[in-house]
């Protein structure tokens, strides 16, 4: 739940992002910006090779910019409580559950 009462559930979000072609998996957290504000983040998992085919050999940078611009489309489909304000993209694969679920508490 955000601080202004809203609830968000981030499987909601994640499945929209996990659907852009080169994610493999997302996690959705809020971080605080201030002592009454939170905002929606991202931490995504990028397919390092889907990416590179697509926009070939490239700084990190290029990569968050091109999923970045995918979350901006996402973003315009949610009411602003539910807009992703700031992403981090890695190609290191989240930490699991023998259950193959993704250890959220190990993420941020």
């Amino acid at each position: 739940m955000l601080r202004n009462g809203k609830n968000v559930y981030p499987e909601e979000i994640e499945a929209l992002i996990n659907k852009i072609p080169y994610v493999k998996e997302s996690i959705v957290y809020q971080r605080e910006k201030s002592s009454t504000d939170t905002m929606l983040c991202a931490k995504i998992v990028y397919d390092e090779d889907l990416i590179k085919s697509e926009l070939g050999e490239k700084a990190e940078k290029e990569y968050k910019e091109k999923i970045w611009k995918e979350i901006k489309e996402i973003n315009k489909k949610l009411p602003d409580f539910k807009h992703i304000k700031k992403i981090e993209i890695t190609k290191e694969e989240f930490v699991k559950t023998t259950t193959h679920k993704i250890k959220r508490y190990m993420v941020h």
